[in-house]
């Protein structure tokens, strides 16, 4: 049996989920998005311009989740959605001036939330918790390439 209130997945998606939801509350209300429109939106600020089909793994996000924040995305007037002329399938995706604007005004408010939930932690905690998830995530990824 799993005490899933001890079970370490559980308490890592737990965590993962309230976090996200603090920051989201920041974007949400304000600027009317959500979380996977700001993913989207901080991927293609992160590179300048990403072909749509190689965003869902860059945002953890499924490919149905990506096509509609998208979608929202340039319905708002926040992305363009341009051919690839290297493989006319593929779409490049740019964040427009008003994209990068918003995208400015959210980054100081999400870097402040971080800064005050990560501030619960000393220094070396936070930096002992840096080493740990670079470790988790590398153990994770090798463990899923087995199979």
């Amino acid at each position: 049996m799993i005490d899933l209130q001890r079970f370490f997945p559980y308490r890592l998606a737990v965590l993962a989920e309230e976090v996200s939801r603090t920051v989201a509350q920041l974007y949400s209300g304000r600027f009317d998005l959500t979380r996977h429109e700001w993913r989207v939106l901080a991927a293609l600020a992160a590179n300048r311009q990403m072909a749509a089909k190689d965003i869902a793994g860059y945002t953890t996000l499924d490919k149905m989740s990506v096509s509609r924040a998208v979608a929202a995305l340039e319905t708002n007037a926040y992305l363009t959605r341009e051919e690839d002329p290297a493989d006319r399938r593929n779409k490049i995706l740019r964040l427009t001036p008003a994209g990068r604007a918003l995208y400015q005004k959210i980054v100081p408010l999400a870097r402040a939330r971080e800064r005050h939930i990560l501030d619960a932690l000393t220094s070396a905690e936070r930096a002992a918790l840096d080493v740990i998830m670079k470790k988790l995530l590398a153990r994770a990824r090798d463990l899923r390439e087995r199979g």
